[in-house]
């Protein structure tokens, strides 16, 4: 994966001129750690996201691999030991994983790790450059994994990278488990007994089409009371910048990516619709423009969050025994997708098998997008107006299980909705501005007896994209690019009309940079640029993180750690 827009004719040239700005001779590195805080004066990539919470208990550390050197198209073999002394069950595991490129010229690059077929990290690199080797650090709770973990496992750690004279970046990496022993105070997480991989072989899967699909047969505990799927879809190629993308028809005189600019992933259970996952928009560090993205990286850039199905309404039907096909696709694919996904199944401790059945699906088998064009183009070429494309789906999943304490129905209610809105003036200048919403909102209610469970929750990938390109009359040009990304997500416990528990956090990263060239296509200056990020996260137990982080022409320029978090 590298970034660049091919169908942007503008954008592929400013692309190649900014990576020779870039480009330096390779220097001999190995991984520089990095703090978790981002450092005021650095030009190291920084996110405002927060560490992982760790238990107070000392760590048992798994090294996967140590300054391991990503120089080639080839995935890189692993093996993976249980710790000796921190065997049994663990209150907590923390995946780390620390990276830093080569000061040179080299793409963004997509990084998995998986063990046992398990994914357990997934996201893309920084662009390096000429004076700047980029040193990060990411971490990942694994903890709901800890079922693969406990044997051992083959895996591989995969950078695709190309290092020759001109692409001279060599990534390098470090990757460590820490499992934290449960005592008193810190007890066993309570975790899936099977996490089973809907992957490739110790490797994402490629979804070239809307009919491609990653298959995995799966026969269940018997005794399962609770499915859940982890999902990623990750655009690459055609697909990677599928947010500004229009229909076929458009295409050509809007110099833009066909497939209009919807994206949505959909699971089947032998064949049947079963849940739908929204595609967040991420932006790699190569996007667009790489120096929006210096120091401060798109939200979950460098970390992407998977998204969480509710399968349990299908619990009762995967329990019998029987194989069962989970499937995975993405609607509209357009070369292409990678996508890789974790079963995650909880069972009943107290009975061997439990057993039970699907009552309702009302989900449809695909998307419904209405596509809306409202453009003009005069005789000299310009095209001028607006294009939308519009998804809502409301759909019930529900089915039961015969647990031990009885018959439990769980039914899940979403609404998913999708829109976006995209601004044209595309001719002698290209201006280009989209605004989209994505939205999820679920309501799973579990209904035993008398007692009823409800869990609600709201997420939401807003984005902005603002994008110019100007040609001035001396054949010298600009152009101008500011970017919006939020991440917003709310959730909400009950017991019997009975709030329990509440959380919510919001991500949001705003960035705009300026790049001037010649009448060659030369970049000849860049700026003003500058980035803001920031995380805020409260729960109703008390528990409140906030970092606000700025920068200016690619420096981090400040830190503040608090704000909106009363002292408690």
């Amino acid at each position: 994966m590298h970034s660049a827009l091919p169908s942007l004719t503008p954008l592929r040239r400013i692309a190649a001129a900014c990576a020779l700005l870039l480009a330096a001779l390779p220097a001999a590195a190995q991984v520089v750690p990095v703090s978790s805080t981002p450092v005021v004066g650095s030009s190291n990539p920084a996110t405002a996201e927060p560490p992982v919470s760790r238990p107070t208990t000392a760590p048992c550390t798994v090294t996967l691999y140590d300054n391991l050197e990503f120089r080639d198209y080839s995935a890189k073999p692993l093996t993976y030991t249980p710790p000796s002394a921190c065997r049994g069950n663990w209150a907590k595991v923390v995946l780390t994983v620390d990276f830093t490129v080569t000061a040179g010229r080299q793409f963004d690059r997509t990084a998995s790790l998986y063990l046992g077929n398990a994914n357990i990290y997934y996201g893309t690199t920084a662009e390096p450059r000429s004076t700047l080797s980029p040193s990060w650090h990411v971490e990942r709770d694994v903890t709901d994994l800890s079922a693969i973990f406990k044997t051992e496992q083959t895996g591989q750690a995969i950078v695709y990278n190309i290092v020759n004279g001109t692409y001279t970046g060599v990534i390098y990496g470090t990757a460590k488990l820490l499992f934290y022993p449960a005592n008193f105070r810190n007890p066993p997480a309570v975790v899936p007994a099977a996490v089973i991989p809907v992957s490739g072989v110790n490797s994402p899967y490629e979804l070239d089409t809307t009919a491609s699909q990653l298959t995995t047969s799966v026969t269940a505990p018997r005794n399962t009371v609770k499915a859940y799927l982890d999902v990623i879809a990750q655009s690459q190629s055609s697909d990677e910048f599928w947010y500004l993308c229009v229909p076929a028809d458009a295409a050509g005189k809007l110099q833009s990516c066909p497939g209009t600019a919807f994206r949505e992933t959909e699971i089947t259970i032998d064949g049947r619709p079963a849940g739908v996952a929204p595609v967040y928009p991420w932006i790699y560090t190569g996007g667009i423009d790489p120096y929006l993205w210096q120091p401060i990286t798109g939200v979950q850039t460098l970390n992407f969050k998977p998204y969480r199905v509710d399968l349990t309404p299908f619990a009762g039907v995967l329990s019998d025994g029987q194989p069962h096909t989970v499937g995975v696709s993405v609607y509209n694919a357009s070369s292409y997708f990678l996508a890789t996904a974790n079963l995650l199944l909880y069972t009943d401790p107290f009975r061997r098998s439990t057993g039970g059945g699907l009552l309702e699906d009302t989900l449809g088998a695909a998307p419904t997008p209405q596509v809306t064009e409202n453009l003009t183009t005069d005789a000299s070429g310009n095209t001028v107006g607006t294009v939308a494309v519009d998804s809502r789906r409301n759909f019930v999943v529900k089915g039961y299980v015969n647990t031990a304490l009885g018959r439990v129905e769980t039914t899940v209610e979403q609404a998913v909705n999708f829109n976006s809105t995209q601004t044209f003036n595309v001719g002698t200048n290209d201006i280009q501005n989209a605004v989209q919403t994505s939205t999820v909102d679920s309501k799973t209610t579990s209904q035993f007896g008398f007692v009823r469970e409800q869990t609600t929750r709201h997420t939401a990938f807003p984005l902005t994209l603002n994008y110019s390109y100007v040609v001035n009359p001396d054949q010298t040009s600009a152009q101008t690019v500011t970017s919006d990304q939020k991440d917003i997500e709310a959730e909400t416990k009950a017991l019997n009309g009975f709030t329990l528990y509440s959380s919510g956090s919001a991500e949001q990263v705003h960035s705009t940079d300026t790049l001037n060239l010649s009448a060659a296509g030369a970049v000849t200056s860049v700026g003003p640029t500058s980035s803001t990020g920031s995380y805020q996260s409260e729960d109703s137990l008390g528990n409140c993180y906030s970092r606000q982080i700025t920068s200016k022409d690619r420096v981090l320029t400040a830190v503040t750690d608090g704000v909106g978090c009363a002292r408690r």
